[in-house]
């Protein structure tokens, strides 16, 4: 079988932010601007963008509980084709995911569905693949975006990542 060499991963940029509501503009910024040559097309940035923002602002409120001592990391790497950022706040071990509830506009507004609960589907729905995962008190979504919307990024652990998320 011969294989196809990838390009080295770079680093783009790698930066924290405080835990204080609205320090998800600055993430987003920062990301923003290291991604200004990626090739990423302008469509496909602003998903991005949709996710990195929503991913921040859940790392600030659920895993640092809005505790501006204790930073949320942002890190981008660009991988061939593919645009990585990993978020990662200390919240350590989350309740373990229960069955997904998908999110219906109707029951919210009905009330038979909590307000909340947006957060993961849209992020899932914005990129191309959304992995998260738990190292001691380092909680991670990685988010990947292909900078062709043609070559699809396989997903693993099935179409919601590896099975670690939880509903933020």
């Amino acid at each position: 079988m011969t294989s196809v060499a990838r390009p080295a991963p770079r680093r783009l940029t790698a930066f924290a932010v405080a835990s204080e509501p609205g320090n998800e503009r600055l993430a987003l910024a920062r990301v923003t601007e290291a991604l200004a040559a990626s090739g990423l097309p302008p469509a496909r940035l602003e998903r991005l963008k949709t996710a990195v923002a929503e991913a921040t602002m859940n790392a600030i409120e659920h895993g640092n509980r809005g505790r501006p001592d204790i930073p949320v990391d942002v890190e981008v790497i660009q991988e061939g084709d593919d645009i990585i950022v990993a978020i990662t706040d200390l919240g350590g071990e989350h309740a373990p995911p229960g069955p997904g509830e998908e999110p219906d506009l109707a029951l919210k507004l009905e009330g038979e569905q909590r307000a909340r609960g947006w957060g993961l589907f849209l992020i899932r729905n914005m990129v191309d693949a959304m992995q998260v995962r738990t190292d001691g008190p380092r909680h991670t979504i990685q988010l990947t975006m292909r900078a062709s919307a043609t070559a699809p990024v396989p997903r693993t652990g099935g179409p919601e990542g590896d099975g670690d998320e939880e509903d933020l």
